[in-house]
């Protein structure tokens, strides 16, 4: 449970360091607007000291990430990764003024709440591999969010939105899942074991969705559908086929833990994209527009 909680911690903060590089990226090119733009912007952003730092957490995250599924259940696991929006939350009230509603605070501490119930009431992940189709099975899903994310521009702009974000969370748990079902790591094996392309093409396609989803759509509405998709799927495929379980008579607490968790992270969806900071004064021509995430 600790590497989930540094998972979360690690990804959480990557979010903030980065907005930070990508506005101040923005304001030195000006508003940034079109394709042009934005590709200046992003490479400017990727010199930036704080976007390398938040790739190096994404990295690090990432690690605490794969060590985590292989000791803890995948539920514990989803609604603590669902738990980096608090920290977001969190973060940017500190480096980007962003100013937290009574709301949100009580939202945090509900986050954290729901992880101390999970933490107490987990028991050790599952040692069953499930059905022998389960890899075929997450490849096959990893194949459907990557077309819906290739087709994602052309879905209606009602529900774009959810439907992007939910794809996205499905994607992020066809990882958590393959995850688990990687048995041996030897070069042999990998390369002709199903659930590695899942996760490859899983986690590929997720970020795909992820950043049509944001730049398309509400990112708070997009935001609460992947914190939807990546906690309760693959809580079920580890419970139902992985032999997931809780603590002897802890099962209640656990369930309890989990929809406080993730209820908590749905409340503060819109961190997301960490929000912008407040401002004070007329706008001037570099501030017309504020992000997303406001």
């Amino acid at each position: 449970m600790v590497c989930a909680l540094g998972a979360a911690v690690c990804f959480g903060t990557a979010t903030v360091l980065q907005a930070m590089a990508a506005r101040a990226a923005a304001a030195g090119e000006g508003d940034g607007r079109g394709p042009a733009g934005d590709a200046a912007v992003l490479l400017r952003a990727v010199r930036h000291w704080r976007y390398l730092a938040g790739l190096g957490l994404d990295g690090l995250g990432f690690v605490f990430q794969i060590a985590a599924l292989r000791s803890v259940p995948i539920y514990a696991v989803g609604a603590a990764l669902a738990s980096s929006l608090a920290v977001t939350a969190v973060v940017a009230a500190r480096l980007l003024d962003a100013r937290l509603s009574r709301t949100e605070w009580a939202a945090v501490a509900v986050v954290c709440a729901g992880l101390g119930m999970l933490g107490l009431a987990s028991g050790a992940e599952g040692r069953e591999s499930g059905p022998a189709a389960l890899p075929w099975a997450m490849l096959g899903a990893a194949v459907a969010v990557l077309l819906l994310g290739l087709a994602g521009g052309r879905l209606p702009e009602r529900g774009r939105a959810l439907t992007l974000g939910l794809g996205a969370g499905c994607g992020f748990g066809v990882v958590e899942v393959s995850v688990r079902l990687i048995g041996s790591v030897s070069p042999v094996d990998l390369l002709t074991d199903p659930a590695l392309y899942a996760l490859l093409l899983g986690g590929g396609a997720a970020f795909l969705l992820l950043t049509t989803a944001l730049q398309r759509g509400s990112v708070t509405t997009a935001t609460a559908g992947i914190v939807i998709g990546e906690t309760i799927g693959p809580a079920l495929v580890g419970v139902v086929w992985l032999g997931d379980r809780t603590r002897e008579g802890l099962a209640w607490l656990a369930v309890l833990g989990f929809a406080v968790a993730v209820a908590g992270a749905l409340a503060l969806a819109r961190f997301g994209e960490a929000p912008e900071p407040e401002r004070t004064g007329t706008p001037g021509p570099a501030q017309e527009s504020p992000g997303p995430g406001a």
